[in-house]
């Protein structure tokens, strides 16, 4: 049985060298092993405009199949939610956005047929915008791609099924 632990260690140690910076994210690879064994946390973005609809973006990925969603990301290691929900206004809007400082709901995803990101705690943010949307990315007609965004008067018909428990928040 030892034997089995150093070589699980010396596996282990081989790993830790080949990950520059966790806080920078983690090589594709380690981070799917890590989703096989432990709940991730994520934070979601509730942003509404003035007439009360909610911004939703586009997505179709090999997880979670075409739909809107709340955009949202993972939590980096040492990385509080709130560096994250800049990160993800960032990244999936091109945009600034300023959150509410206590999530607005936290739901527990858990999918038992999925080996990777089987099973993730997600915190749902109020946010309002900060500055303008990229328009180049609105969707207007035909289908979308991933990245498009619009603005939603109530719940899509399509919205990814693990954001479903959301649908309160977005008439």
């Amino acid at each position: 049985m030892s034997e089995r632990l150093s070589d699980l260690q010396r596996a282990v140690d081989e790993l830790e060298s080949l990950i520059p910076s966790p806080q920078q994210g983690l090589p594709e690879p380690v981070f799917r092993l890590l989703s096989r064994f432990t709940p991730l946390l994520s934070v979601d973005l509730l942003i509404k405009d003035v007439g009360g609809q909610t911004l939703l973006t586009w997505r179709h990925d090999e997880f979670y199949g075409p739909g809107w969603h709340v955009p949202g990301g993972i939590v980096r290691y040492k990385e509080s939610a709130v560096h994250r929900i800049a990160e993800v206004a960032r990244l999936e809007l091109r945009a600034q956005v300023e959150s509410e400082p206590v999530p607005l709901s936290i739901q527990e995803f858990i999918r038992p047929n999925r080996t990777d990101r089987g099973h993730i705690v997600s915190m749902l943010y109020r946010c309002r915008l900060l500055t303008a949307l990229d328009d180049r990315l609105r969707f207007n007609l035909g289908i979308p791609s991933p990245g498009h965004w619009q603005w939603h008067s109530s719940c899509p018909k399509d919205l990814i099924q693990e954001q479903r428990p959301y649908e309160r928040y977005l008439g």
